[in-house]
């Protein structure tokens, strides 16, 4: 791979610390870095493969300089009004956050499920939601094979996904003092309210998992319903995922699919199953509590954890990146 210039927006950030993170890790071919962020967090130092960087206020004037790929994880309204920028530059941006995503001209990527939809981009990719994403790895093994019908999820989200906001909230809670974030304690409690409510009485991100699930399934003929919660847990989601399929199936063939499955990792033993603590700091989705649903003809149910900051928001990211490069799109 040839060596690119890549710029980092939110870089002091959750998901932009961890973006740097991954960067290193996976060894990606960075010749100039640039971070930006807001006017509060300028000036801070960053070191990245043991080089200080200095952390400079995101401006229209940012992206004049040679960057190929710019890496977004600043919010709705950052993204809104810079990724245009930057892409008008001639960068790619990989867009984290939730406002370019059901865009019809902005493909929506998951690298194990949709590679080639990044060769559609128009300056612009989106991310999915981190609990789209662990969801929709060992899905698409089995839409492709299998046909699904119906999907019912069932969240259990961390408060990472807030940000550092919710995991503050977390721990002041534990610690007896009050909520300023959440609308309800999250200590030692369970909030069925993750983003604002709609008209039809979801939430946002329940709709989120609806809607961006059809997209990069490229269905929308898809019968899908959501519960998004929000759980006393730092980092990682776990969700129950209940599928319905239009023909039977033979279940230990289905579950030698998903541990065929690239970035799954399957433990379905009954007295070894995944949880968040197994996949922190990991990049796989895990699945594991694969069994028949016995109150419909051909249905199975599945628990489905990942760490939702690395590929729920920065690893995802990153595999994009690594898939412009491969397929020589920058």
């Amino acid at each position: 791979m040839k060596n690119i210039n890549v710029a980092i927006v939110g870089a002091t950030g959750m998901v932009g610390r961890t973006f740097l993170k991954v960067l290193e890790e996976r060894n990606f071919p960075i010749n100039n870095l640039y971070l930006f962020s807001s006017a509060k967090s300028a000036g801070k130092k960053i070191k990245f493969k043991n080089k200080e960087y200095i952390v400079e206020e995101l401006t229209e004037s940012s992206f004049d300089r040679d960057i190929q790929i710019a890496l977004f994880s600043a919010g709705g309204s950052v993204s809104e009004k810079f990724a245009k920028i930057a892409s008008s530059k001639g960068i790619v941006v990989v867009d984290n956050s939730s406002f370019w995503r059901m865009n019809k001209e902005v493909p929506l990527v998951v690298p194990e499920v949709n590679p080639e939809d990044v060769k559609k981009h128009n300056g612009i990719i989106a991310n999915p939601n981190c609990s789209t994403i662990q969801a929709v790895v060992p899905l698409k093994t089995l839409h492709k094979k299998y046909k699904i019908k119906r999907i019912v999820y069932s969240t259990y989200q961390a408060v990472s996904g807030s940000g550092v906001s919710g995991v503050s909230d977390l721990e002041n809670g534990i610690n007896g003092k009050e909520n300023t974030f959440y609308p309800k304690q999250i200590a030692y409690n369970c909030l069925p309210h993750i983003d604002v409510f709609e008209e039809n009485g979801y939430t946002k991100e329940e709709m989120k998992m609806i809607n961006e699930t059809k997209k990069i399934l490229g269905d929308d003929s898809l019968k899908i319903t959501a519960t998004t919660v929000r759980v006393p847990v730092k980092n990682g989601h776990s969700e129950s995922v209940n599928v319905e399929f239009y023909n039977d199936f033979d279940l230990d063939e289905l579950i030698n699919d998903l541990k065929s499955t690239k970035g799954l990792v399957v433990i379905n033993d009954n007295n070894n199953y995944p949880t968040v603590l197994d996949c922190n700091n990991c990049d796989e989705v895990f699945v594991g509590r694969v069994r028949r649903d016995f109150s419909v003809d051909f249905g199975i149910n599945m628990w489905v954890v990942a760490d939702n900051i690395r590929k729920g928001a920065a690893t995802n990211a990153v595999q994009i990146a690594e898939l412009l490069l491969e397929y020589n799109l920058i």
